[in-house]
């Protein structure tokens, strides 16, 4: 087990179904038709389906078509966040939320690129997918039953919210789409030793796209807030 799946399975402690199902019930009341946290959920359903469908596939070739699908809602949606919702977080009071939420995902990401580089018919490979499922569905708790509830209580621009997290979504999702929906890995080896991972956990905390983002570049890594 690499150190980077030793702290995912260090600051993610698993929910009960029951807790999960209970968060998106309650943040299913709290949303409006069409708007931003509506729309974020749904993503969300689809992050669930696209998991369960990776864990269900056996062959090499379902399972990387499976990993691509996951991919790109997944980091989709994570660009739409980091570029919109996150910076709204923090900047109604919710510093502290945001900077982990850009740490989780960023973890999530590089395990993502990391997943890419093992063999698909090898038992690792569905190893490093169940770390990532059970980061993805905490983080996915995280904002549920917590942090979407205080950014649609705190912030006063909803429909600003959603117009720019519309935008942002189908942004990357033409660019997937002109892509091919098959997402690229930065060229870097993941054959890292402790020292070349540890350097990498420091900079978890930054807003960036991450190993697997395709489609286009919609902001500058400068002007994107820093984390708490």
């Amino acid at each position: 087990m690499s150190i980077v799946d030793k702290v995912l399975g260090a600051i993610t402690p698993p929910e009960k179904d029951e807790d999960r199902a209970e968060a998106t019930a309650k943040a299913r009341a709290a949303a409006s038709q069409g708007d931003w946290l509506t729309m974020a959920l749904d993503h969300h359903d689809h992050i669930r389906t696209s998991f369960e469908t990776a864990r269900a596939a056996t062959a090499p070739a379902d399972r990387l078509s499976a990993f691509h699908a996951l991919a790109t809602v997944l980091n989709g949606h994570s660009l739409a966040e980091e570029l919109v919702l996150y910076p709204a977080l923090a900047k109604n009071g919710e510093k502290a939320h945001a900077g982990l939420a850009y740490t989780e995902q960023t973890t999530a990401k590089m395990q993502m690129a990391e997943l890419e580089r093992i063999d698909p018919a090898d038992e690792a490979w569905l190893d490093k997918l169940e770390h990532i499922r059970g980061a993805v569905l905490h983080h996915i708790f995280e904002e549920e039953g917590t942090w979407f509830l205080e950014l649609k209580e705190k912030a006063p621009d909803q429909a600003f919210l959603t117009r720019r997290f519309a935008e942002e979504y189908e942004r990357y999702a033409r660019g997937a789409a002109d892509e091919g929906a098959s997402p690229r890995a930065e060229p870097r080896s993941f054959a890292m030793d402790a020292a070349d991972v540890d350097d990498d956990l420091e900079e978890v905390g930054r807003n960036d796209a991450g190993p697997l983002q395709m489609g286009e570049r919609t902001r500058d890594e400068g002007d994107l807030p820093p984390s708490a």
